[in-house]
């Protein structure tokens, strides 16, 4: 079903036009967008017409926020202000991140939670979702001035691996931008359709696409049938990819000079440089055999053969992915039509030739692997906008469904566009001690709250079993036939209690309604995801201000006097900045508590292991 919506006026409109839905690559070094303009793609380039790449890269400075080239060019001279990898942060906890911590130049906030990353520069808070948000609206921008015309709908690509949380956030980024994300899509299946495979519905293949961008690789084996695409397996590594390629450089350079990964950690300026070195260098040797050049009084030197010796490791290891996925498939290499190469870094000789060795057949790179999925997407906005009229699509949600959480918050559980039928879960806590009923009210709509979205229904899990806030294991599942009846199935995992409901009015709205829910959703995206924000902040302050209750009445006698204080001044301050509407100074606060605490908390946790040890024998 197409509704066409007039932003401006707010309306919907009573002529359908041909519409334009732009396809997003939004990539971890670098990110694309393009469009279809008939049977041509179009990839937007910039004002020189050479370059379709805008490196995913943000700078914060005195005059606000810069994407792209312009921020690259800080990275040596302001690398605590400049922002890149932001893919690798999305829908990630602070605990996924230890390895990426200590290897970049800004400051990622490390509280000992699950809570979701963010990025502090100059007192303020950010999430992965606002930061990927810029690097959309500079997409956006670059293409609407292209086509000299507002775009407000899009198709964006992800790694196949994606889980729920990271296919949101990009979701949510979009949201931010400004766009409404028609479809998130399989990086491996948009691939597949920008070289023309699967638009035949008679096409009936089995496709390896070997994906290795500048910080992610996957490997993803699809079989494509009547138009349909199915990934069969998948497997990949989200901390492997052209920046590990640039890290073995570095470490080689640095054993060839007296100098240590430290000394870069401490001198993050020096740290940046040595990387664009690499990078440099890496992309000499794809046509060279030699790369010589120098950072000051450092003298710098590689040749293809030793880069293919430093390599040899991260290679097998994409390889033995390779492997991993073909048995998860249960296939053989002859089983194999095609295998397609994507990212910017399979243009190394050294992978062309030990993918098509590994394959036993050549490797197709005839399309530009830094394009290639950029193109897919365009191709799925365009058959999405209905101007492929040959193509089927399989029939999808019209509205994302989800449940209310504390705060008021809506949490989707199955979002806009997704294929019916359809089932999705997700696990939540209570968040009283002692709780034994659980209220879950579903809604449907695009807004982050509630109270903007339709109610669908709402019934209660009974009988929870009286535990601590947090211990409970509550999973809740939507279940979606292709009639459109939802199912809602809660279960609390650890005593069995369980209870459902039924909704048959998942589709009960009216073209008119679910066109003015869409045009609310854009208009009020940015209030609302700050609204989301400030509320996520609340909460998060609420559950260490419990933790902090707890903290204090188990270890109280531990404590010295002025610790006990000192934290109560701080629990003070956490709570004072709840009452506010400053999501920044709320993180401070918090900030500031896990920081003073953590070590407190770890000298209780010896305290207890040696209390329960005391008189143990081993």
């Amino acid at each position: 079903m197409k509704i066409p919506i007039n932003l401006k006026a707010g309306e919907v409109d009573k002529e359908e036009k041909r519409e334009v839905i732009i396809g997003i690559d939004l990539g971890t070094t670098n990110s694309l967008v393009a469009y279809a303009d008939g049977d041509e793609v179009i990839v937007i380039r910039d004002e020189s017409g050479s370059n379709a790449l805008v490196p995913s890269i943000l700078h914060f400075g005195a005059d606000g926020v810069v994407v792209g080239d312009t921020a690259r060019k800080k990275l040596i001279s302001a690398p605590e202000r400049t922002i890149y990898s932001v893919k690798r942060l999305m829908g990630k906890s602070y605990a996924d991140l230890e390895s990426l911590k200590s290897s970049v130049g800004y400051n990622v906030i490390d509280q000992d939670t699950e809570a979701l990353v963010k990025i502090e520069i100059d007192g303020k808070y950010y999430t992965p979702i606002e930061l990927s948000a810029e690097i959309l609206k500079e997409l956006k921008k670059r293409v609407e001035k292209h086509l000299k015309t507002e775009v407000s709908k899009a198709v964006i690509t992800v790694p196949a691996y994606f889980n729920d949380a990271q296919r949101q956030a990009t979701r949510d980024a979009g949201k931010l931008a400004g766009l409404e994300v028609l479809r998130i899509v399989n990086e491996p299946t948009a691939a597949s359709l920008a070289y023309g495979i699967g638009l035949s519905k008679e096409e009936e293949k089995t496709i390896v696409v070997y994906d290795l961008g500048g910080g992610t690789f996957d490997i993803s084996i699809l079989q494509i049938q009547n138009g349909i695409f199915e990934v069969l397996a998948t497997h990949g590594d989200t901390y492997l990819g052209g920046d590990d390629f640039d890290k073995v450089i570095i470490d080689y350079w640095l054993s060839q000079i007296e100098l240590s990964s430290e000394d870069l950690n401490n001198d993050k300026s020096l740290g940046q440089e040595f990387r664009t070195k690499a990078e440099e260098a890496k992309k000499t040797l794809s046509n060279s055999e030699n790369y010589t050049s120098a950072i000051g009084a450092y003298a710098l030197q590689l040749d293809r053969k030793t880069f293919a010796h430093i390599s040899e490791a991260l290679i097998n290891k994409t390889l033995h992915a390779c492997k991993l996925a073909m048995k998860d498939a249960g296939l053989s290499k002859k089983d194999i039509n095609q295998v397609v190469l994507v990212g910017g870094s399979t243009r190394m000789p050294l992978v062309k030739s030990a993918v098509s060795e590994y394959f036993d057949q050549k490797a197709d790179d005839s399309l530009d692997p830094d394009e290639v999925v950029a193109i897919g997407a365009a191709i799925q906005a365009d058959i999405l906008a209905g101007n492929r009229k040959d193509l089927l699509l399989i029939d999808i949600t019209p509205l994302s469904m989800g449940i209310e959480t504390v705060g008021g918050l809506m949490d989707v559980i199955i979002s806009r566009n997704s294929k019916v039928p359809t089932r999705a879960g997700r696990q939540y806590t209570t968040s009283v001690d002692g709780q034994k009923n659980l209220k879950i009210a579903v809604f449907q709509g695009e807004r982050d709250l509630v109270q903007h979205n339709r109610k669908l229904g709402e019934f209660i899990l009974k009988d929870i079993p009286p535990m601590p806030a947090g211990i409970p294991k509550i999973e809740i599942k939507f279940i979606l036939d292709a009639d459109g009846i939802l199912t809602v199935k809660a279960s609390e995992l650890r005593s069995n209690v369980e209870t459902q409901m039924e909704i048959r009015s998942a589709y009960g709205i009216s073209e008119e309604d679910m066109a003015r829910m869409l045009i609310d959703s854009l208009q009020n995206a940015e209030s609302d995801m700050k609204t989301k924000a400030l509320l996520e902040s609340i909460n998060e302050a609420n559950n260490i201000l419990l933790a902090t209750d707890r903290f204090l009445e188990q270890n109280k006698s531990a404590l010295k006097e002025d610790q006990v204080s000192q934290i109560i001044e701080l629990k003070e301050e956490l709570l004072a900045s709840t009452k506010g509407d400053s999501k920044d100074k709320i993180e401070a606060a918090m900030q500031a508590m896990n920081t003073y605490t953590e070590p407190l908390a770890h000298e209780a946790l010896d305290r207890n292991i040696g209390k329960a040890l005391k008189d143990s024998k081993v």
